[in-house]
């Protein structure tokens, strides 16, 4: 089963050498390819947990993993292999970021606080560490 860390990855080389993919905004392509993989395939794309904190979903160790980069783009990773993921995956998240790519991560951010996942699971002063 392919990671976060794996689906990050395929987002960045999607995104491409000028990328301009934050922290933020990973978070929230990330969330949705998980989201739309339990409803359309009724299976977790990836094993990690996800947390609703202040500015949205987060995968803790995904954030930690690209919080030196702060608001800035996260650089193309060096090693990335799509073949962790089947071609169903890929189609997927090939279709993810089609639809959510083009948005910046405030307008993500903003659209995540809409729905209820986020709306159910955000406890004020829980999840500080962002």
């Amino acid at each position: 089963m392919p990671s976060s860390f794996d689906v990050a990855d395929y987002f960045l080389c999607l995104e491409g050498q000028d990328g301009e993919i934050s922290n933020l905004k990973i978070q929230k392509l990330v969330y949705y390819a998980q989201g739309f993989s339990l409803a359309l395939h009724g299976k977790a794309l990836f094993p990690e947990k996800l947390e609703a904190w202040m500015h949205g979903p987060v995968v803790p160790d995904l954030y930690r993993k690209f919080s030196q980069f702060g608001s800035g783009p996260i650089p193309l990773p060096n090693d990335f292999n799509p073949d962790v993921f089947t071609v169903e995956q890929q189609n997927l998240l090939n279709e993810v970021f089609d639809v959510y790519g083009q948005f910046s991560a405030w307008k993500l951010r903003q659209l995540t606080h809409e729905e209820m996942p986020w709306r159910k699971h955000f406890k004020e002063g829980e999840f500080s560490r962002e």
